[in-house]
């Protein structure tokens, strides 16, 4: 369909389910690329003779990207069409993903992650602003809660999948996954799902985007350079003041122009900057613990990649039974008491994931781990929908591209920021408890120096067969406690970071229902 529409559909009629069906698939194909690519990265870093910089950077190049564009892929879906540039991100996320998996070195991947990167940033705001336009307000809470459920049912393969095709040295299919998904979604939009945006269009503000795009670009460039060139280095410094240098102007633009890409004034709402503040929090902490979760089980506690992705089962079961009801008490209660309650449960999780140290394996998971994934899973499972549908209920239909863009956005920069920033202080840190440890063994300079060498890949630092095995067995040793103390190291932060977003809550979300 390509006529422009004005009116609603239930959720049960033919276009309601063609809605959800188009969108839930498309934006599958971004949720199955994250959640099995913290699984696949040992098997990835392994193949590919990958260092642990360069896999920050793998997950680092496809936010970039999207941190810089995803705010002006929300805005040109409300002024030309979010069901025609949802279309196009699909497209260029599918070719991005097909070129991924047939790279052939980590600078390929790395650099098809950027292309992927720009078709998720036209991609992902579409999903929910073509739910905003097609579903009423009525049903809004139930569609966006239909659509985190069956988001999470397609994607709970995700983990599993990965980590059974990473330990068959097929990891690459996780990306080839994504041509079918894409086809079939591209499909599905153009035939059945109507055009929706705003009534009445005028030039779109290209300075505004020029600006929003160099600043966002810059900031977060800034940021990824952190771990490895440290936070006084000329190119970091440089960046991060062109970026700050480049929002400015962005922001005196957007005061003068009639139609600005990003209206300043949404943020007078306090509930909609709340919750963009909160989303900024949280999904930091929980970006970190997940990716640092997934490296510790792996590389140090010892489970396979399968088994690794198994153990994110109940999280994603959790997800999928609670996601359809939360939506429902949304739209009864508000979603102001679940913003505080939920961030609370997760920081509680993270708390329980500290305190647990090398373990004997996959043997020990049900008393290790699946107690803190619970509360983790039930922490996260009360909060996403509450705080999606906040903030599309903060802004009229006709906005509310450029706000999913927005919280997007936010969301996106936050992992960036959280990966620069615990990806500098990991390496520091690891670092320096291993040349800690290796000071009370008396070892000659020059295994220290090799010692040292290898701890820049983390958790895959092995000693050397050219040492004895009891040295061997010592140095490992040595690398996977230290590494265990980094893992504990963030998950404080990220407690810390999940129930600051709980304060943010209680001062700054109504209580209105949404």
């Amino acid at each position: 369909m390509s006529t422009q529409t004005e009116h609603h559909y239930p959720l049960n009629c033919p276009t309601g389910r063609w809605t959800m069906f188009s969108t839930i698939l498309a934006t599958s194909m971004a949720f199955i690329d994250g959640s099995a690519l913290n699984v696949i990265l040992p098997s990835l870093q392994q193949d590919l003779e990958a260092d642990g910089v360069d896999l920050f950077w793998v997950l680092n190049s496809y936010l970039l990207m999207l941190a810089a564009l995803i705010i002006v892929g929300g805005s040109l879906g409300d002024k030309l069409g979010r069901v025609k540039v949802f279309k196009f991100g699909i497209l260029v996320f599918t070719i991005g993903s097909a070129l991924c998996g047939l790279s052939q070195d980590i600078t390929q991947l790395i650099a098809f992650r950027t292309i992927q990167g720009i078709g998720g940033a036209f991609m992902i705001p579409g999903s929910l602003s073509i739910i905003s336009a097609v579903f009423s307000k009525e049903e809004k809470g139930k569609a966006i809660g239909t659509w985190s459920a069956a988001t999470t049912i397609v994607t709970i393969c995700g983990p599993v999948l990965g980590g059974a095709l990473a330990d068959a040295g097929l990891w690459r299919l996780i990306f080839f996954i994504n041509l079918p998904l894409g086809l079939l979604s591209i499909i599905a939009l153009q035939l059945k799902v109507p055009e929706s945006k705003q009534p009445k269009v005028s030039a779109i503000d290209w300075w505004g985007a020029v600006l929003l795009v160099l600043s966002l670009s810059a900031l977060t460039f800034g940021f990824l350079e952190m771990p490895e060139l440290g936070y006084q280095h000329w190119v970091v410094i440089t960046s991060l003041i062109l970026g700050t240098f480049f929002m400015a102007l962005f922001v005196i633009v957007e005061r003068k122009v009639d139609e600005p890409m990003v209206p300043l004034t949404m943020f007078k709402n306090l509930t909609f900057s709340g919750v963009n503040l909160l989303s900024f929090f949280l999904y930091a902490g929980m970006g970190a613990v997940m990716l640092f979760l997934s490296l510790n089980i792996i590389q140090v506690q010892g489970y396979s990649q399968l088994q690794a992705g198994l153990t994110f089962l109940p999280f994603s079961i959790i997800m999928v039974l609670a996601a359809r009801k939360m939506g429902e008490l949304t739209s009864k209660y508000g979603a102001r008491r679940f913003l505080i309650l939920g961030p609370t449960v997760t920081g509680l999780g993270c708390v329980w994931f500290a305190f647990i140290g090398m373990t004997d394996g996959p043997s020990a998971y049900w008393t290790t781990y699946f107690p803190p994934f619970l509360v983790f899973a039930l922490g996260v499972s009360i909060t996403v929908v509450p705080l999606t549908t906040a903030v599309m209920a903060c802004v009229d239909d006709s906005k509310s591209g450029i706000a999913s863009g927005i919280n997007n956005s936010v969301t996106r920069i936050s992992g960036t920021i959280i990966n620069a920033i615990l990806g500098a202080i990991v390496i520091l840190i690891f670092g320096s408890f291993v040349q800690e440890s290796l000071q009370g063994m008396q070892v000659s300079a020059s295994i220290t120096n090799e010692v040292m060498d290898e701890a820049t890949k983390l958790g895959e630092a092995v000693a050397s067969k050219d040492y004895s095995k009891e040295l061997q067995a010592s140095v490992n040793r040595i690398f996977d406690l230290s590494f265990i103390n980094v893992y504990q190291i963030v998950c404080w932060i990220s407690a810390g970071l999940a129930f600051l977003s709980a304060a943010i809550a209680y001062f700054m979300v109504e209580g209105k229902k949404v």
